[in-house]
């Protein structure tokens, strides 16, 4: 296990000289997209429970339930802890951490399918991702083999398929979830990607590439790339609402947001100012919001999604937020702080924030 200053030191150079502004610190500032020294971005997702015997009488709200809306919410959120090579399992209705889950080398991202009762962590130290059945929090199988350097993944339960970003080959691989086993050949898309959503009613997978400025459009239906969106400078994350048919897209060094309409696959301008440097960034449909992590002021950003305006004042959190994700029918939005190894969690109905300690160097989140 590395600790998060080995990973500053495996940093390519070219990255430190971009962004060092804190010194002294592994800033997401200067780290942003170097997937090898594990110090970047995360696209949170946010789905529905499958078990309909648990937590049974609890409707979710949240549009990424609308295709199965008679599935209860499981009120649980996951957390890929970098630095300790585990995954910390909170208790959303309780905010407190209730298992602690080792996985492999560096986990990064974490994304749900909650109709197969499955969590899928990637692992950029060892270039796989492990699956966690969510029923009992083990780790099922052996680890499943992808492309160098996985980070963020997302999951589209329609179709029983994870897409995994692999951010050194430029590729996203795509498991069936039914078997966790690899489709095909991988998708080449842009030049770093960072960060995948997807839009099950329109069959897309958004896929940010950080190193050409562009978004590249995935045809879930057959993996074939179908389009790229040129947006601002160094996207990070992306996070898509089905309902509106929109998708946002951080800049993290332009400090605004992306709006995509995905119905048309063109963005919507202007471009949203946010706070500094701004990589996570998870939907809210129920209450018309947007929450995004503001890594280089350590504040969350609130957008109103009806005119793509932001909601001041922005939200203080902890240090060095990365990852995002939102439980609607309990109206919490969730933060990792990669630096201070805990999780923020604000009531969205008045902003308040508490702090939840999880493992070291948290990245990736998913909440459900």
């Amino acid at each position: 296990m590395h600790t998060s200053r080995d990973k500053c030191t495996h940093v390519p150079e070219r990255r430190r000289k971009q962004r060092s502004r804190r010194t002294g610190h592994c800033r997401r500032a200067w780290v942003v997209g170097a997937l090898a020294a594990l110090c970047a971005a995360l696209l949170p997702g946010v789905t529905y429970h499958a078990s309909a015997d648990e937590h049974p009488g609890r409707p979710c709200s949240h549009a990424a339930y609308a295709m199965h809306p008679h599935r209860p919410c499981s009120h649980t959120a996951y957390v890929a802890n970098t630095g300790s090579d585990t995954v910390s399992v909170i208790d959303s209705s309780t905010d407190t951490v209730t298992a602690t889950i080792p996985v492999g080398d560096n986990p990064y991202g974490v994304a749900v399918d909650p109709p197969r009762a499955r969590a899928y962590v990637t692992n950029a130290g060892d270039n796989t991702v492990s699956v966690i059945n969510t029923n009992n929090n083990q780790v099922i199988g052996s680890p499943i083999r992808v492309g160098t350097n996985p980070t963020v993944v997302a999951v589209d339960s329609t179709r029983a398929r994870a897409y995994v970003v692999n951010f050194v080959d430029r590729t996203v691989a795509v498991i069936n979830t039914s078997n966790n086993r690899v489709i095909g050949p991988r998708i080449p898309v842009g030049a770093s990607p960072s960060a995948v959503a997807v839009d099950p009613p329109r069959a897309r997978a958004y896929v940010t590439n950080a190193g050409d400025n562009t978004v590249s459009v995935i045809n879930t239906r057959n993996n074939q790339v179908v389009g790229s969106i040129p947006v601002g400078t160094d996207p990070e994350g992306v996070a898509v609402n089905p309902s509106t048919a929109r998708a946002y897209v951080t800049n993290l060094a332009n400090n605004n947001v992306s709006v995509i309409n995905t119905s048309n696959n063109t963005e919507i301008l202007p471009r949203i100012p946010v706070g500094s440097e701004p990589i996570g960034v998870a939907v809210d449909p129920s209450s018309a919001r947007a929450y995004v992590a503001n890594s280089n002021d350590d504040t969350v950003s609130v957008i109103n999604t009806t005119n793509n305006t932001e909601i001041l004042p922005r939200i203080p959190v902890g240090d060095l937020p990365f990852g995002v994700a939102v439980d609607p029918p309990r109206n919490r939005a969730y933060v990792t702080n990669f630096l201070d190894s805990t999780v923020s969690v604000i009531n969205t109905t008045n902003n308040a924030v508490t702090s939840v300690p999880v493992g070291a160097n948290p990245i990736g989140v998913a909440a459900f």
